[in-house]
């Protein structure tokens, strides 16, 4: 859905890591409007998370422009060091951390967070004990620290079981219908990808082509190799 306004604006977006040719993303224009739910995918090497990065302002352009007007952003990587190393850490220490270092007053957003993705009684559990979709719902409860209206991910459902993924995916899509959150997840997971966006960003050649789910699956559903898993 758009709410009138751009939350992403890319105009002219050139990126390469030498900042010459040849370049990784080449004269990318697009916009992603607020309330959206952008699944970014494409084969490996295809620039998903350069662009990410890019979003992230982690990088900046070899030139032209991104512009964000997300007042914050949550993001959730693909793997958190400390949450998979052998750290004694619980999930509400790595959580109230955060939320001191965002500076949030409200000391109950740990537990409200928590209990938004499904971990409610997991307070105390260490994080290295958790499984993978565990583990991820919490990182997911850490980005939603500070209320923010932009939520970026990094391939969500990798590395963890089919119902962890389902649950995933079923709070992502809560978060955009529910609370308007805008969200742009990098994919490998096609069907995942097709079942929960408003949009599909396609990345090939260092080009990006974005459409609807539907018109997704009308030019690429004659692909011999599928959309992969659900």
């Amino acid at each position: 859905m758009k709410s009138g306004f751009s939350m992403i604006s890319a105009k002219g977006l050139y990126f390469s890591y030498t900042g010459t040719s040849p370049y990784i993303l080449s004269g990318m224009d697009f916009d992603i409007f607020a309330g959206e739910y952008i699944s970014v995918v494409g084969d490996n090497g295809s620039g998903k998370t350069t662009l990410m990065r890019l979003i992230l302002k982690m990088i900046k352009p070899s030139s032209g422009l991104i512009v964000s007007s997300a007042k914050r952003t949550g993001y959730v990587p693909q793997r958190n060091n400390g949450a998979d190393s052998g750290f004694p850490i619980t999930v509400y220490e790595m959580l109230n951390a955060y939320r001191k270092l965002l500076n949030v007053k409200d000391k109950d957003a740990v537990s409200e967070n928590l209990s938004l993705v499904g971990m409610h009684g997991f307070e105390n559990a260490l994080t290295k004990n958790l499984s993978g979709g565990q583990r991820q719902k919490t990182l997911i409860a850490r980005a939603l620290m500070g209320e923010p209206d932009l939520l970026v991910l990094d391939e969500p459902s990798t590395g963890i079981d089919a119902t962890s993924r389902r649950d995933i995916y079923r709070i992502l899509k809560a978060l955009n219908q529910t609370k308007g959150m805008t969200i742009i997840s990098v994919e490998h997971n096609l069907m995942a990808a097709i079942s929960n966006s408003t949009r599909i960003y396609h990345l090939a050649g260092g080009h990006g082509h974005i459409c609807t789910p539907e018109q997704y699956v009308a030019e690429y559903m004659k692909r011999p190799e599928g959309f992969g898993d659900a």
